[in-house]
């Protein structure tokens, strides 16, 4: 049995080795122009057959042309970076947030992704930056070089300008309709991979900084933490008592209820309470997924209950979105009164969520499963999906009238929004909004006020390129909605914090939050 493990394990190396060679091999190969025109033509019957809303912030005849152009301006056989940066800023035109071209990059092996890990923390790794203004800037040194400061302004990598880079990429993906927030937001986070489409990943970077009217030049180079010292504590620990047991059980629930990320070292939901009688809480969320999120919240809202909070500040900054069922359950302790959640959700047509989902390429044996189950999951899809008198498809979720939870939360809310508020944290904050809920703090959302093309999210892959393209196929649609066409949910109290706000580990927006609550308390 061992040498069948050993046997199969020295196969699937094989196999995996052999697909990176081969990926890698594509990467650097010339595409023939009739097949990236083909490539083209497969894109957009693809967008038409899958996509819903596909002309909601673009005509069709804009977009026909700008598809008709691409195949024009492609007239010498192209590597798949190359038809990446053609194709990617035409896809970006239907202004969906959801929907994007991965760019191609050259794959390592398990072994040599292992190595480098082993190698130690990357050069960009050890900053952390913010965009502001256009301009990149170190918000964070966590670099052995001690004499680059907090603030100094990133004008090169390796000689590459990166205002040029942050504004040639910014040109591959989009927001949700005509939003500008999502991408300043993004770009800080952004920068780093749009680097290494360009160029690979790098062991050393040459930064040129600028810092007042001072501008040098700082080589950081990959480098391993030390752990003679970790290892020798370890050696030396006492012996676990029961309480040190008990502690260490607690933990280990914390992080299975709250959303232990391993790789921020922070927890994707918390619950804190501010004044010493607890009279405001806090909830941070950071994204709506990671495990148990149904006893968090339930345990949250009792607690909430318990200590008799008079409000409760709602923090949904640079939360990305996730599940529909979570925002849906967290819901249902926020609003005051029985709800319906989300309107109908649109699709194509009776087959496309379950044809679109079965291009996506998975592993063999999950291929083989999807294969076996296609026709009842079909069968599924074609009976819950309906045709309104308007001749659209539709499915129904979560569009039923739901009862608030018996610990729902009546008293004041305040909601932290900004740019990378988006998707499903744009769709509970557009129902907040709708409802007159909340008061809201902070800038526009990168989310639409009026839903998004998310839930079932397929990677399609072109034919002759082997470029993906991510492509929502449902358009998630919240009860409430605005007249405003394109855009997120705007504040009540608009606040963009500065760059020395960011700095200083100032918080503005929930400062003002603190101070109006002040306000509020009879004198």
């Amino acid at each position: 049995m061992k040498k069948i493990i050993l046997l199969g394990f020295v196969i699937l190396l094989f196999v995996q080795c052999n697909s990176v060679k081969k990926q890698n091999a594509h990467y650097n190969a010339l595409i023939p122009v009739s097949k990236l025109q083909e490539d083209v033509d497969f894109t957009y019957k693809k967008l038409q057959q899958l996509h819903p809303n596909l002309y909601d912030y673009i005509t069709k005849a804009a977009l026909d042309y700008k598809f008709d152009s691409l195949k024009t301006t492609i007239t010498t056989p192209l590597k798949p970076l190359g038809f990446y940066k053609k194709i990617s800023p035409i896809v970006a035109a239907v202004r969906q947030g959801h929907l994007y071209v991965y760019a191609p990059v050259v794959q390592m092996t398990k072994k040599e992704s292992k190595a480098l890990l082993n190698k130690g923390i990357g050069p960009f790794s050890q900053f952390d930056f913010e965009y502001h203004n256009r301009t990149l800037y170190i918000l964070n040194n966590k670099s052995t070089d001690s004499t680059i400061q907090v603030g100094s302004e990133v004008i090169r990598v390796n000689g590459i300008n990166t205002s040029d880079l942050i504004t040639e990429h910014s040109n591959y993906y989009a927001s949700d309709g005509f939003n500008t927030t999502f991408k300043t937001r993004g770009n800080k986070d952004r920068f780093t991979t749009f680097f290494t489409i360009e160029n690979g990943i790098k062991d050393s970077l040459v930064y040129t900084l600028k810092y007042n009217d001072t501008i040098e030049n700082h080589t950081i180079k990959r480098f391993k933490k030390e752990t003679s010292e970790k290892k020798k504590e370890e050696v030396t620990k006492p012996k676990k008592t029961a309480i040190d047991h008990q502690k260490e059980k607690e933990l280990r629930r914390k992080k299975r209820i709250n959303g232990y990320n391993q790789a921020t070292k922070d927890y994707t939901r918390n619950i804190s309470f501010l004044e010493k009688d607890s009279s405001i809480a806090v909830i941070k969320i950071r994204g709506f997924k990671n495990r148990g999120y149904k006893k968090f919240y339930k345990e949250t809202f009792e607690k909430i209950n318990e200590y008799h909070s008079k409000n409760l500040i709602l923090d949904l900054r640079d939360n990305t979105g996730g599940r529909l069922n979570e925002i849906n359950y967290l819901y249902s302790f926020l609003a005051d009164t029985s709800y319906i959640f989300l309107d109908k959700t649109q699709v194509v047509s009776k087959s496309s969520v379950i044809v679109g989902d079965y291009l996506d390429k998975v592993p063999f044996l999950f291929k083989a499963v999807k294969t076996i189950v296609f026709p009842l999951s079909y069968t599924y899809s074609f009976i819950t999906t309906h045709k309104d008198t308007e001749g659209n498809y539709y499915q129904k979720l979560m569009c039923r009238e739901q009862k608030i939870k018996k610990n729902a939360f009546t008293s004041k809310i305040y909601v932290l929004i900004n740019g990378k508020s988006f998707s499903a944290s744009s769709i509970i904050a557009s129902n907040l909004k709708g409802s007159n809920r909340a008061t809201f703090v902070g800038e526009e959302t990168g989310g639409d006020y009026n839903g998004t093309v998310a839930g079932i999210m397929p990677n399609i892959e072109l034919p002759n390129s082997d470029l993906k393209i991510r492509m929502g196929l449902m358009h998630i649609v919240p009860h409430y909605k605005t007249t405003t066409i394109g855009h997120g949910i705007y504040p009540d109290k608009e606040i963009i914090p500065t760059l020395n706000d960011l700095i200083n580990k100032k918080d503005p927006e929930m400062n003002w939050i603190l101070n109006d609550i002040k306000d509020t308390i009879p004198k």
